[in-house]
């Protein structure tokens, strides 16, 4: 019985100590990289979920790499605004301006996505994306967030 406790009580300290870790792992790990680091990762995990070849990963690539760079520097500029207290929440149209160029580069983003990947590749990355940002917007809602 005790051996019994004593696993049991293993096997629940070494979970929390791993999900703890993960949390802190993945979002500080990947503020600190670069865009280029950034990119290959993604790309390399498209690689393995949709089977690309030589030249669809040099092209993905090169799509991964611009929506990092910009991604990297809109995240510097609003965090230079916060640091230097200019940043202030944006009105009504600020936000349908953002929102609406927001949706501009994701269709962008799609339509290079579907000139890149074969039919079968871009529905199967369609239903991953998808999945994510449903997924993305369910943990915003349990935390009381937007979504």
């Amino acid at each position: 019985m005790k051996k019994l406790v004593m696993a049991l009580f293993l096997l629940v300290a070494i979970g929390a100590t791993a999900q703890k870790h993960g949390k802190r792992f993945g979002k500080e790990m990947k503020a600190d990289m670069t865009a280029e680091q950034l990119a290959t990762l993604h790309t390399k995990k498209m690689t393995l979920t949709l089977d690309l070849t030589e030249g669809q990963q040099r092209q993905i690539m090169e799509i991964n790499l611009a929506k990092a760079v910009e991604m990297k520097t809109k995240r510097a500029e609003i965090k230079a605004k916060k640091e230097s207290g200019d940043w202030q929440k944006p009105t009504a149209d600020e936000r349908f301006e953002i929102e609406n160029a927001r949706l501009d580069r994701q269709i962008a983003h799609h339509q290079q996505m579907k000139e890149v990947l074969t039919e079968d590749q871009y529905k199967t990355w369609k239903k991953i994306t998808l999945g994510k940002r449903m997924k993305g917007k369910k943990k915003m809602q349990e935390k009381g967030r937007r979504g």
